[in-house]
C-alpha cells in the first residue's frame, strides 16, 4: 500500500539523509561496532546537515520546523542501512521533547544552540540497577542545598551514556511523595561527582555506547532543573507515547529492511537447481510476512498522525509499541531461517539485524507492561 503520510518536504529530506546515511554511517558502521561507540564527529556531520535539531526554534540554531514525520524519516533511513546503533533518536525524539515542553527561555538560550550542531549530545537517565520498566522504583535521589541539588544514586542502560555532554536525570526529590516527588534534573559533562562506569558489552547495537552511571554528591544549580520540582513523574508519562511510538517506526522499518534483504537472498540462492524463492514454502512464508509488515505500517502511520493531532494515547502507544516490536521479533527469525547457514555468519546482514532486534521488545517498556497498560484501560 502506498504510504500516504508524506509530503514534499519529508520527501526532500529524506534525501538528504539517505544521501547521509549512505555516505557516513553505511562504510563505517561495522568499524564502531568493534570500538563500541560512535565518533563524536559523526554527530557534527548531522548538524551541520540540521539533522539534529530540525524541531527547535530557528533563532536558536534549528529548522522550525516541529513535525514527527521528519523524526520518522531519520529513523527509517538510519535503520535502512543497518545503523540504528548511532543514538541519535535519544537526541531528536526524546530529549527534544522534553526541552521543548519543559526547559526554561534561559535553559533554551543555553542548550539549544549546540544541541542542534551536534556539539552537545545528550542522554535521558530513567534506568537503574533495581528498577527496569518500573520507574516507581527509582532510588537516585537529589537534595535541595540553598541555589544547588545534590544527588546521589546509579543508573544503568543509558544510551548515549559515554558520549553524553548532558544528561537528564530523573531523581527522587521528595522521598515521603512517592511517584509524586520525582524531578528531572540536567547534569553536564565535568560535574564533581559524576562519574562513567562500563561501555556496556551488548548482543545487538554494539556501535551504540552504554554506560553505567554513577552520582556521588554530584552539585548541580537549580537552574538545571527542568520544569517543576516534583512534577518529573508526569513529564515522563506525557512523553513516553512519543517514546513508544518511535520504537514502533523503527520496528516497521526494521521488518521492511529484513523482508527486503531475505527477498533478494531467495531470489537469487538456489537448491535443487532453481531459486528457492520458487518452492510453495517459501513464497507462503514471504506472503505472509509481506502482508504483517503492511498491517503495522498502517497502523504506525495512523499512529504518527494522530500524535502530531495531540490525540496519541498511552494505550494506543503501548499497543503499537509490543505488536510491532514482537513481529520484529518473529521477522528477525524467520528471515535468518531463510537464509540458511549463511543466516548464522556475522557477515551476513540479516544476522546483525537479528541481533539489533532483540532489545526492541525490552526498552522503552517491556512487553509484558505495554499489555498491562493496555489492559488496564479497558477497566482490567
Amino acid at each position: 500500500m502506498k504510504r500516504t503520510i508524506f509530503e514534499a518536504d519529508h520527501d526532500h529530506f529524506r534525501d538528504t539523509v539517505r544521501a547521509f546515511c549512505e555516505k557516513e554511517i553505511a562504510p563505517n558502521h561495522e568499524h564502531w561496532e568493534k570500538d563500541s561507540i560512535v565518533p563524536r564527529e559523526l554527530w557534527t556531520k548531522a548538524g551541520e546537515l540540521g539533522l539534529l535539531g530540525f524541531m527547535m526554534p530557528e533563532e536558536l540554531g534549528g529548522g522550525g520546523i516541529d513535525d514527527f514525520r521528519f523524526n520518522a524519516v531519520l529513523a527509517e533511513e538510519i535503520v535502512r542501512v543497518g545503523g540504528s546503533g548511532v543514538g541519535f533518536g535519544i537526541q531528536t525524539d526524546l530529549v527534544s521533547g522534553y526541552l521543548q515542553r519543559y526547559a526554561s527561555e534561559e535553559q533554551k538560550k543555553r542548550w539549544y544552540p549546540k544541541f542542534c550542531t551536534g556539539e552537545m549530545i545528550t542522554a535521558i537517565a530513567m534506568t537503574e540497577p533495581g528498577t527496569g520498566s518500573d520507574l516507581q522504583g527509582i532510588q537516585t535521589t537529589a537534595r535541595r542545598d540553598g541555589d544547588e541539588y545534590v544527588i546521589n544514586g546509579a543508573k544503568t542502560f543509558i544510551t548515549n551514556g559515554i558520549n553524553a555532554d548532558w544528561v537528564i536525570v530523573v531523581c527522587k526529590t521528595d522521598a515521603e511523595a512517592g511517584a509524586m516527588g520525582f524531578s528531572l534534573i540536567v547534569v553536564e559533562r565535568g560535574a564533581e561527582g559524576f562519574e562513567r562506569g562500563r561501555n556496556l558489552d551488548k548482543i545487538g547495537l554494539k556501535a551504540q555506547d552504554t554506560a553505567e552511571l554513577f552520582f556521588d554528591n554530584v552539585r548541580v544549580p537549580v537552574s538545571n532543573l527542568l520544569g517543576e520540582e516534583n512534577q518529573g513523574f508526569v513529564y515522563l508519562m506525557e512523553n513516553l507515547p512519543q517514546e513508544r511510538l518511535i520504537i514502533s517506526v523503527i520496528a516497521a522499518a526494521a521488518c521492511r529492511h529484513m523482508i527486503d534483504m531475505t527477498l533478494e537472498y531467495v531470489k537469487e540462492r538456489k537448491a535443487f537447481g532453481k531459486p528457492i524463492g520458487s518452492f510453495q514454502n517459501t513464497r507462503f512464508t514471504m506472503a505472509e510476512l509481506e502482508t504483517e509488515q503492511q498491517i503495522a505500517q498502517v497502523f504506525v502511520d495512523r499512529s504518527i498522525m494522530e500524535l502530531l493531532e495531540g490525540n496519541l494515547s498511552v494505550a494506543d502507544a503501548a499497543m503499537g509499541k509490543w505488536w510491532t516490536t514482537e513481529l520484529q521479533k518473529r521477522t528477525a527469525d524467520t528471515c535468518l531461517q531463510m537464509h540458511g547457514g549463511y543466516g548464522y555468519m556475522s557477515e551476513y546482514r540479516i544476522s546483525k539485524a537479528y541481533l539489533d532486534t532483540r532489545i526492541q521488545t525490552i526498552y522503552g517498556g517491556t512487553t509484558e507492561v505495554m499489555k498491562e497498560i493496555v489492559g488496564r484501560t479497558m477497566g482490567l
